[in-house]
């Protein structure tokens, strides 16, 4: 089985056929730059510009960067406030040989992980973090996931979390990595006292740099770094586009 997942960013638009058995890609990822402004029409045809270069015509999984119920986005990170609204299904299922599956982009990683990286045969009530530009997340029990949870919108120190903890707000504010090792501890010890999860696996961009704050950081709950990178929003989305079923809470 194979389903083509697409990751939409606020930069970028990244796709790429996936086996579903093994969770690798089948063809080496392609990326199209995403339109300014991001408006729907733009963003649409970036996306089958994506599918034309597979020449794809099969299930399509498509990762969006907002709160997402059923199929219609209620916020649009980074992109365009016209997003807001409207049924992606149906949008996207006007240029696409047929009707994809929408998903918030952090919950496609973390299915992702789930089922083939640092989460894989974890039971337990897991915390998928990503830290980027912000903060996604994405939280699992027993395998089964709650869809949409914005941990970076949490209050923290004063302000959201993701700005005081994401990637983004380190690089903003000219931060080590050792301090931001620290501010990610306090972070967590915050989720822990709210959430007690099992295990919090870390990623986004961060995952790929362990070797600058990994050494630094204490956290007080069990955590795991990701495997998949920056391809696990292309494979979670994958994942969706083939079996829906797998957005289905417990």
């Amino acid at each position: 089985m194979k389903a083509l997942g697409i990751d939409i960013g606020g930069t970028g638009i990244k796709g790429a056929p996936v086996d579903l058995k093994t969770g690798e890609l089948l063809a080496e990822r392609e990326r199209v730059k995403t339109p300014d402004p991001a408006q729907p029409g733009p963003v649409a045809e970036a996306v089958k510009e994506l599918c034309e270069r597979f020449a794809w015509e099969g299930p399509v999984g498509i990762g969006f960067p907002g709160i997402i119920k059923g199929s219609t986005t209620h916020t649009a990170a980074n992109l365009h406030r016209s997003w807001i609204g409207m049924d992606l299904g149906e949008h996207f299922g006007n240029v696409l040989p047929q009707r994809p599956v929408v998903l918030n982009d952090a919950d496609a990683a973390g299915i992702a992980e789930m089922r083939f990286g640092a989460g894989k045969g974890e039971n337990g009530v897991v915390l998928v973090l990503t830290f980027g530009t912000g903060i996604g997340s994405c939280f699992f029990n027993r395998g089964h996931f709650l869809p949409n949870a914005e941990l970076g919108h949490l209050w923290f120190k004063s302000v959201v979390a993701e700005k005081y903890v994401s990637a983004g707000a380190r690089k903003a504010e000219g931060l080590s990595w050792e301090g931001w090792a620290a501010r990610l501890d306090e972070f967590l010890s915050h989720i822990d006292r709210i959430f007690s999860p099992d295990l919090v696996i870390i990623g986004g961009g961060v995952a790929g740099k362990t070797g600058k704050w990994l050494e630094h950081s204490k956290p007080p709950v069990r955590t795991a770094i990701a495997k998949l990178g920056n391809l696990a929003g292309i494979i979670g989305a994958a994942l969706a586009g083939a079996d829906s079923s797998v957005l289905e809470r417990p």
